[in-house]
């Protein structure tokens, strides 16, 4: 049996606990996978590093109205694969190996190992018992699998995996309608496959704005062969390659994405032998300043976190780190105005309560929406269908949400972001500041001025 200060499962924002204030604690690191966690290997960064050439390939496709004659002459989907994780692997193994070998590592312990609770700060890590004064949950996520029979037998891709296939298939079928799907439906086909995608739900993006996700789900339609409301009954192999048999119709295609969602990794702890509460998602439940319902013990990231977002384990480690170095002072976490953006095209980014969200709740609000056509750089680029809607409370002019789906939208949404954050209200906002012209973001000074508040002034 071996004690530490601290034991630290999973190395994605878990690992960015550690600084020089613990050189003086005994830390040991267990991870039962790639070092580096979701975000690194399979999550935000090569995706999003996969989409920046998505759409340089996708413009020439949109340059001929601008009066540019353009053309893409070919994909080489190998070089894109191998630039990304030929970057992204590295980072990996070096990370490892510096919590390994390097000399100011020489406090910390790491474990290449599943870790089970066994009892109380007690765990097994493949067959070894490691006790701890503390622990830190930071476990993350896998892919959820859908109960389809034969989908065993055809050799699925999950977005872990489907980031380093061989060669471009010529079809492709995305199981799901959430980011992922919409991420990976934009970057095949892009680069010239042929893609649907099978949505159980009437729509894609579900979880967006409904203004969001009817405009998403329309254009998408016009790109990909989206079949809403379906249900995958079964998936078999035949002359043709894969089938999916849906209820009412079916696929035939060459690769099968599943990307239905992910799960937390809190069923692989045994965590009720530790004391520790989990909620019927899966996810650890954490007080306001990150700590579990067993003493000791605090979680972070994907593993207790709802919106399972980079930037928000992010901030929940450091929230972590301050409080195990300062027990009585301990600081809480704010997620007050969690953002989050959809990098597919076009892209989509969201902050606070939807349209819906605030009916349920009976604010009293009101919204406002701005087109990409309505602004000059809008009409440079000759948008169309793009728009950002605000909500907020018509007496304090506060935002309560704000949607976009357009160019630059993660961009161009973070001053939103700011004020809702820092309590700064529309008006002020709009008529406070210069606004750059003819720039992008003149969407959301538009936007701000849109809103019928109470009371407004004609200052400035």
């Amino acid at each position: 049996m071996t004690n530490f200060d601290l034991v630290i499962i999973g190395t994605g924002s878990g690992n960015s606990i550690l600084d020089d204030r613990f050189a003086d604690q005994r830390v040991a690191i267990i991870e039962k996978g790639v070092f580096g966690g979701t975000c690194l290997n399979v999550g935000c960064i090569p995706t999003k590093m996969f989409v920046h050439p998505a759409d340089l390939a996708a413009m020439p496709a949109a340059a001929g109205r601008l009066g540019v004659d353009a053309t893409l002459d070919g994909v080489r989907w190998a070089d894109i694969r191998d630039r990304i994780f030929g970057r992204i692997d590295p980072i990996a193994s070096g990370g490892r190996d510096y919590r390994a070998n390097h000399p100011d590592n020489r406090n910390v312990t790491l474990y290449e190992g599943t870790a089970r609770f066994t009892g109380p700060r007690t765990l097994d890590v493949d067959g070894e018992t490691v006790t701890a004064d503390r622990i830190v949950l930071a476990a993350g996520t896998r892919a959820v699998l859908p109960d389809v029979p034969g989908l065993d037998d055809i050799g699925y891709h999950t977005s872990d995996t489907v980031m380093r296939l061989e060669k471009l298939p010529r079809r492709l079928t995305i199981i799901g309608s959430g980011f992922v799907s919409a991420e990976f439906a934009h970057v095949f086909s892009s680069f010239g496959v042929e893609v649907t995608v099978i949505a159980r739900s009437g729509a894609l993006l579900r979880h967006e704005d409904n203004d969001i996700s009817a405009r998403f789900t329309e254009m998408a339609a016009k790109k990909w062969d989206v079949r809403l409301n379906r249900k995958v009954l079964r998936a078999s192999r035949d002359a043709d390659g894969i089938r999916l048999d849906l209820d009412g119709d079916s696929v035939s295609t060459d690769v099968v994405l599943v990307a239905i969602g992910r799960t937390p990794n809190s069923d692989l702890l045994n965590l009720p032998a530790a004391g520790i509460e989990v909620a019927p998602s899966g996810h650890v439940v954490v007080d306001e300043f990150q700590r579990t319902t067993a003493a000791g013990v605090w979680a972070l990231g994907d593993i207790s976190s709802p919106w399972e977002l980079k930037h928000v384990a992010n901030h929940e480690a450091r929230v972590v780190r301050h409080n195990l170095l300062n027990p009585a002072a301990p600081i809480e976490a704010d997620h007050r105005f969690v953002p989050h953006a959809v990098f597919t095209s076009p892209p989509v980014a969201s902050v606070g309560i939807t349209e819906e969200e605030a009916r349920a709740k009976g604010l009293r609000y009101v919204t406002a929406k701005q087109d990409y056509a309505g602004i000059a750089y809008g009409w440079a680029m000759e948008d169309t269908t793009g728009f950002a809607k605000l909500i907020a409370d018509p007496a304090s002019g506060q935002l309560l949400g704000a949607h976009i789906i357009g160019p630059q939208a993660a961009t161009v949404i973070q001053p939103l972001i700011q004020a809702m954050s820092f309590g700064l209200d529309a008006h002020t906002m709009a008529r406070g500041q210069y606004w750059i012209h003819p720039a992008m973001p003149e969407l959301v000074e538009n936007a701000l001025l849109n809103l019928p508040l109470d009371t407004t002034s004609d200052a400035l």
